[in-house]
């Protein structure tokens, strides 16, 4: 059976190494990224199972990719869990701000983590989400 594909788009590299080791030992595949342009680029290449986005990073952060991967039709039924130390709350009020600036409205991630997390927590997310 081929592992589910999931791609980590963080700036910190102690985050994208812990997060691919959660999801090595939980039997998936993770490619990893440290920037928003740059996780567009692979999610088209790979087209992943689901990504795990952080909200803050630095040039297009989080927010913005999320924004590009629901509006893009290839890219906008990939499942996303973000994942950030900026407050779930915080966060959703943004992305509600942001709606009333789009043509198309952004839909609100169905699974939104703050760090730090539990292993099990991620794991069960990603199940959940796959």
């Amino acid at each position: 059976m081929d592992k589910k594909k999931i791609l980590v788009v963080d700036d910190e590299m102690d985050m994208r190494i812990y997060i691919s080791t959660v999801l090595e030992t939980g039997g998936y595949k993770p490619f990893t990224t440290r920037e928003g342009r740059e996780g567009i680029r692979k999610a088209r290449e790979i087209q992943p199972d689901l990504i795990i986005l952080d909200v803050m990073m630095p040039g297009e952060g989080g927010a913005e990719m999320y924004r590009q991967l629901k509006t893009e039709p290839d890219l906008k039924d990939i499942p996303v869990i973000m994942l950030s130390a900026v407050k779930k709350a915080s966060f959703f009020h943004y992305l509600n701000m942001l709606n009333t600036q789009l043509a198309i409205e952004v839909t609100l991630p169905p699974v939104y983590l703050e760090k730090p997390f539990e292993p099990d927590e991620l794991l069960t997310a990603v199940t959940d989400m796959i």
